[in-house]
């Protein structure tokens, strides 16, 4: 039920925001619970109660899907493991941005960006180094005269000024004593991935020879563990979210990878282990594996993808 209430939660903000969002992920295990788009912003969007409920596991799931859609991977989470998530702060759970969401709200539907980042020890805010540097120098203050004015040595002014983070404390002294705004804002929309190379883990058996034929087609394929579908395939410059196993088992999926399809204007496929008779579930073509090897190459899925 608290889960329930927090992804409504946090598509209410998003709509409000003016993004489109997809249905929700409901399909265990999950790497994300929803995706939403507004125009050339997509978010991938993973939401934990505590965040530190989001393995590396599934944040590796969530860093290769966001990577390869050209979106944004995001966690969105009322608490930590041991106290409740700040207004106004990110969290960070392998290299992904996690907020509460009143900083979804503030950032999106406010356009008021996050101050303050959580690091081993506590909550800190970055500095503009170029603007204390500025600031300093206009009023002839040297690196030692201003850190015998704050209580701190000359190495750390050199720090700050370098870009160095600071508590909050400091960064209020800072303004207080120039009259002058010296924390630098968060950006939610940088990233950088955590993951210096990608672990694709590979179906086995009949799925294995599912995707296989995918291979064959000249599809690339990019494995998952925890998405609903089980790889994203590329063609050209076309992405495919495709899905294999039992017919029973695709089934049930399909609806939901057209819908994530949908948002991310991208195709759905699902191949199933059987031989079945193609047919569509909304946007998502399901065709048996016997049927798919007899097409040619990509080009030939998506045109029967349409």
């Amino acid at each position: 039920m608290v889960q329930d209430q927090l992804v409504n939660k946090a598509v209410s903000v998003l709509l409000m925001a003016g993004f489109a969002c997809s249905e929700r992920c409901n399909i265990r295990p999950r790497s994300f619970d929803l995706v939403a788009k507004r125009a050339d912003l997509l978010l991938i969007i993973k939401v934990a109660s505590p965040i530190d409920n989001v393995s590396e596991e599934i944040a590796r799931d969530l860093d290769l899907v966001a990577t390869h859609l050209g979106g944004l991977p995001m966690i969105v989470g009322e608490r930590g493991r041991d106290a409740e998530l700040e207004r106004g702060a990110v969290y960070l759970r392998y290299g992904i941005a996690a907020v509460h969401p009143e900083t979804l709200y503030d950032y999106f539907v406010e356009n008021v960006p996050p101050l303050v980042y959580a690091s081993p020890g506590g909550l800190y805010v970055r500095i503009d180094g170029d603007v204390l540097r500025s600031l300093r120098e206009r009023r002839s203050l040297s690196l030692g005269d201003l850190g015998h004015a704050l209580g701190v040595s000359r190495r750390t002014i050199s720090k700050y000024e370098a870009g160095m983070g600071t508590t909050l404390e400091m960064a209020i002294k800072l303004e207080e004593f120039f009259n002058a705004e010296v924390i630098e804002s968060i950006d939610l929309l940088y990233y950088a991935s955590h993951f210096a190379s990608e672990e694709t883990p590979v179906a086995s058996g009949p799925e294995a020879a599912a995707l296989a034929e995918l291979q064959r087609l000249g599809l690339e394929l990019h494995h998952l563990r925890r998405a609903p579908f089980q790889a994203m395939a590329h063609f050209e410059e076309q992405t495919i979210l495709a899905g294999c196993g039992s017919a029973q088992k695709v089934s049930k999926r399909a609806g939901l990878i057209g819908n994530l399809s949908e948002i991310t204007h991208t195709h759905a496929v699902c191949v199933t282990v059987e031989e079945i008779r193609q047919r569509r579930i909304g946007r998502t073509l399901l065709i048996g594996r016997e049927e798919l090897g007899r097409l040619e190459d990509g080009q030939d899925l998506l045109d029967l993808i349409g």
